[in-house]
């Protein structure tokens, strides 16, 4: 039996920071020290310090010399260049799962995920909201066997969290998120490459436009 693991100081600290660069209430505007955010969180720097230069090398945070910290600012360039890759990955996704068997407990899986989902809007849950889509994606990507394109998605985990959370902050967005989740599992349950092809690509267009709609 494996000993049950402990959460440490640093790990309620990194929680408590990842929540609120993820929630807004560390803005992305805001710079901030490891002394400031010691005294506010009301705990020593030594954890502190720990869970800052995790969320440095995960990329949501931005060391500043002698000034501090700031959250991750995702370029425009950035953001076309990461809609780029899972539109590629994602559009082969389909094509996948299209063409082979995929198991009634991978469809109900993805169809329980859309239920929580649900849940978590009718709660005005964004954060989960989001986790819960991040996770849909990826159990699309698993079902398929494509295990290098399951990779590169993981590893844009967070910065894709920073933009969703952008994007579903735009009023009626989550509720259109779940009829595209919706159009994608009928595709496949389906055969339908064609249809599912449209809505994968369709899905993401949206996301994105829904990302810039509190820039225009």
């Amino acid at each position: 039996m494996k000993p049950i693991q402990q959460q440490t100081t640093q790990d309620i600290v990194y929680k408590q920071v990842l929540d609120a660069i993820l929630n807004g209430a560390i803005t992305r505007d805001e710079v901030f020290t490891e002394v400031q955010l010691a005294e506010t969180l009301n705990t020593s720097r030594t954890p502190v310090r720990g869970a800052l230069q995790t969320l440095v090398k995960e990329g949501l945070l931005v060391s500043i010399p002698r000034k501090g910290l700031t959250v991750r600012k995702i370029s425009q360039e950035e953001q076309d260049e990461i809609f780029l890759l899972r539109s590629s990955i994602e559009l082969e996704v389909m094509k996948k799962l299209t063409t082979t068997k995929v198991s009634k407990e991978g469809l109900m899986l993805l169809k329980h995920l859309i239920l929580q989902q649900e849940e978590a809007m009718n709660n005005d849950d964004n954060i989960h909201f989001i986790d819960l889509d991040q996770e849909f994606h990826l159990t699309l990507t698993r079902l398929s066997n494509y295990k290098l394109m399951e990779q590169v998605l993981i590893n844009l985990h967070n910065l894709t969290q920073l933009m969703g959370l952008k994007a579903v902050s735009r009023k009626g967005r989550m509720k259109e998120v779940l009829g595209e989740h919706r159009q994608i599992i009928h595709s496949i349950e389906e055969k339908n490459s064609e249809s599912a092809s449209k809505f994968i690509l369709d899905h993401l267009s949206n996301s994105k436009s829904a990302l810039n709609f509190e820039d225009r």
